[in-house]
């Protein structure tokens, strides 16, 4: 893809979203794991996270990964690090695992701050089998390999075109 080329915007659709949070939410329900908390990994897990902490009926906490705020989200995860420790159960949920830079940065951190890995899942909406990082639950997988669409979720798709662009144009390798 060259830098004049414009990604291809693939707008999700609400009840498809609808249907994925309830897919995500029913694995995790059919589960003998059950989390205490659900935790949104802010800024594309939050509305998915809302979503599935009321389908599961679960108190729900968030983590804003996405500002790059230096020591924010290293301070809140090392609150949920404890809490995991202490026995609390805790289901991150994001928007997409893409290249997995996120999720594999937030369990680094999580496990450098003594968090227990058998109390932590992750959750997303739509999952990259290509990806770095693994995750529990998704509704949809795809195939970042052979799938280039830029994925707009609803809650996104109030932002500007060109900012959607820009921000699809920021990540290539993504996209090529």
């Amino acid at each position: 893809m060259t830098d004049s080329a414009a990604p291809q915007l693939h707008y999700l659709p609400y009840d498809g979203f609808l249907a994925d949070v309830r897919k995500v939410a029913g694995s995790v329900a059919a589960g003998a794991w059950r989390p205490d908390y659900v935790i949104g990994i802010g800024r594309g897990g939050l509305v998915p996270a809302v979503y599935i902490s009321h389908e599961l009926n679960t108190p729900m906490l968030s983590v804003d990964h996405s500002s790059k705020v230096p020591g924010f989200a290293e301070e809140l995860l090392h609150k949920v690090a404890e809490k995991s420790a202490s026995g609390v159960k805790l289901l991150f949920v994001d928007d997409i695992n893409d290249s997995g830079g996120t999720i594999a940065t937030i369990r680094r951190i999580l496990a450098e701050q003594g968090g227990e890995p058998g109390n932590l899942r992750f959750a997303v909406v739509m999952n990259n089998s290509s990806s770095q990082a693994t995750v529990d639950y998704w509704a949809e997988m795809i195939d970042r390999e052979q799938d280039k669409r830029w994925f707009v979720f609803p809650w996104e798709a109030v932002g500007m075109k060109d900012t959607i662009i820009e921000e699809a144009r920021s990540v290539p390798e993504r996209l090529a």
